[in-house]
């Protein structure tokens, strides 16, 4: 009976042992979250503070070709900057519109662009990888990060249309907006990927309005 009672104390500090460990592993993924999701938040406030535009808009025609010409400015945070010399690739996208503008009636839409910069940091080559889309995504490959930022955030000699699509006296008007698209975090950051989103960016839409 002694035998019996004994095992069966046994038994039951094994079985609170157990409940004990599985109640500290618990507290401890709940703390490792918490400090994951603090370190994310502190990470991306920062990035609140200045708005993204667009700037140094030049609208003009070059061989027979509508072009635009402009930059995203404010773009670039101390965060992004890292996240990209982390080897993180990240994409700008820019969105070009132009309309007719038409009296009492809804713009007639002539052309809709989208434009991709990418960026990634090639860490044993010590290199910036930039693809720009409308350049047939040709690869600009740069050493100093400052060049690298300039050939993510302008956009030159973008050929919006053939001049031959437009009309002599008619009113056009051509809108303009980049965004940060999401970045593709490794797994084991899937967890703070909410909070980058916070720092994503997205520019208003700017538009010119002209006379052709």
């Amino acid at each position: 009976m002694i035998g019996i009672g004994y095992q069966g104390t046994r038994i039951r500090l094994q079985r609170k042992s157990f409940v004990t460990d599985i109640c500290f592993m618990k507290k401890v993924k709940r703390t490792l979250l918490t400090i994951i999701i603090l370190i994310a938040v502190q990470w991306a406030a920062p990035a609140l503070a200045e708005k993204a535009y667009l700037s140094d808009i030049v609208i003009t025609n070059v061989e027979g070709n509508l072009l635009v010409y402009f930059t995203v400015k404010e773009c670039f945070t101390p965060e992004m900057n890292n996240a990209i010399e982390n080897g993180i690739e990240t994409t700008f996208t820019f969105f070009v519109k132009l309309y007719e503008k038409i009296e009492l009636s809804i713009d007639k839409k002539i052309t809709d662009l989208e434009v991709k910069h990418s960026i990634r940091y090639d860490n044993l080559k010590k290199l910036y990888e930039v693809r720009l889309s409308e350049r047939e995504n040709k690869v600009i490959t740069v050493k100093d990060f400052e060049e690298a930022k300039r050939l993510m955030s302008e956009v030159i000699g973008l050929r919006v249309t053939p001049l031959r699509n437009l009309q002599e006296g008619v009113d056009y008007q051509l809108r303009m907006m980049a965004e940060l698209d999401k970045i593709t975090l490794p797994f084991y950051l899937h967890y703070v990927l909410f909070f980058l989103s916070l720092w994503d960016f997205e520019t208003d839409w700017h538009t010119v309005d002209f006379r052709y």
